[in-house]
């Protein structure tokens, strides 16, 4: 191990024991993870939802499920819940924008002060 290895190496176990400062780029980041996590959140649950909707509507298409379950229709049936899963997942990205936007729209004066002011702190 050469002694930049090294170096990096003693630093970056260094910094694990000492404590850390609580900056403005913590708080920067905070307000950034405030605005997109609800928004991500929203996207994964809606997205995934719609995805086993879909998978249930192709599955009655596909397989003889809807004779167990007792389904006179499975082809109309099957369609019918496929089509609503592949709603879900298409609309899911245009929500989320719509989401995102609002979140922003709603945290953006706070987080450009605080930028402008940790920009201005540097110079």
């Amino acid at each position: 191990m050469n002694k930049n290895d090294q170096n990096f190496l003693v630093q970056k176990i260094r910094t694990q024991y000492t404590e850390k400062e609580y900056s403005g780029i913590d708080e920067l980041k905070k307000l950034d993870s405030k605005v997109k996590r609800p928004a991500n959140v929203f996207a994964y649950i809606f997205g995934s939802i719609g995805a086993v909707v879909m998978g249930s509507g192709m599955s009655l298409v596909m397989t003889e499920i809807a004779e167990t379950v007792g389904i006179a229709d499975p082809m109309t049936c099957g369609i019918f819940i496929g089509i609503a899963g592949l709603v879900m997942v298409v609309i899911n990205y245009p929500v989320y924008k719509k989401l995102l936007a609002s979140r922003r729209k709603k945290y953006a004066a706070e987080i450009i002060a605080l930028s402008d002011k940790l920009v201005a702190n540097e110079n």
